[in-house]
């Protein structure tokens, strides 16, 4: 097969793995930049232009869509979809992702166990919206945030309303949640892959951070996850209709609560967690996806 991973950076660990996996099972494999694509749409032959020529033969994409570019990551996506190129990804499901206040909803319709969330179109009760999370202390986030930038930790309720006021005042779009204090500091990441979790790492947050996030110097750790764990890990990637998935959820005493659900989950944490070949799964994955295409072909 030809497997095209959509990158804007070929150096970087995820994209230089997938290509490693790729070759290892015989495939041939090319990173695109995804902002370099020029995409043609007409009746009966949309394409692609890359760098000036058209792009053919590739049997499956890979995305890695970064969240500033995500309005022409999933157009490209999508116009592959549209030239009947099997994603591992499907464009849908990662604009479904992407989208904090979309993803908490479809998550909370799925029945799954997740922080107490509030959002406001710029109201000016903000002590309501503070209480109705559970009062201080909070969690004030970004929509838009990736990587815990634009997450807040308001320790007191006065905190917590001069910051929502603060980003109300800016236009900017955010949620209120709970904050789950028995976690510590630490998140589960489990990462999904075709229905099945093929890892999980316990992330936990360099002292006196209580972001997790490895890119925020937080370390990581392998775990086994309990049935339950599993079972949210999974119902959480199927309900966003994620193929690949890296669902974060923290520990509480009520049971899993999912934080949330990433489309474009990052190999390294988790491959040096658990010293798993997760980029291989993956390929096998995709793999799969073109081969049920072939036999449908096949069957019409």
């Amino acid at each position: 097969m030809k497997i095209a991973i959509l990158s804007r950076n070929p150096k970087l660990y995820s994209t230089r793995r997938l290509v490693e996996a790729a070759q290892q099972r015989g495939h041939e494999a090319v990173v695109l930049d995804h902002l370099r694509c020029d995409l043609v749409i007409e009746q009966g032959d949309p394409h692609i232009l890359y760098k000036g020529e058209r792009l053919t033969d590739i049997d499956a994409i890979i995305p890695r869509i970064g969240a500033s570019v995500t309005f022409y990551g999933t157009a490209v996506v999508r116009q592959f979809e549209m030239m009947k190129v099997k994603s591992a990804v499907d464009s849908q499901s990662i604009v479904r992702s992407r989208d904090k206040l979309r993803s908490s909803q479809i998550l909370s319709r799925a029945g799954l166990g997740m922080p107490k969330t509030a959002f406001t179109n710029y109201s000016k009760e903000t002590s309501m919206l503070v209480k109705e999370v559970g009062g201080a202390p909070l969690v004030i986030k970004l929509l838009e945030g990736t990587q815990g930038l634009g997450v807040v930790l308001a320790e007191t309720k006065k905190a917590a309303e001069s910051v929502i006021e603060a980003f109300h005042n800016l236009k900017a779009r955010i949620i209120v949640q709970e904050f789950i204090a028995e976690a510590a500091g630490a998140d589960i990441r489990a990462f999904v892959v075709n229905g099945e979790v093929v890892g999980a790492m316990k992330r936990q947050g360099k002292e006196g951070e209580f972001r997790s996030n490895l890119h925020r110097g937080g370390n990581a750790s392998l775990i086994k996850l309990s049935r339950q764990e599993k079972a949210a890990a999974l119902l959480a990637a199927k309900s966003l209709g994620l193929g690949i998935a890296g669902v974060d959820m923290l520990q509480s005493k009520r049971g899993p609560l999912i934080l949330e659900v990433n489309s474009s989950p990052g190999l390294q944490g988790i491959e040096k967690a658990t010293n798993k070949d997760i980029a291989a799964k993956i390929i096998e994955y995709v793999e799969g996806l073109v081969q049920k295409k072939a036999a449908k072909r096949v069957k019409e």
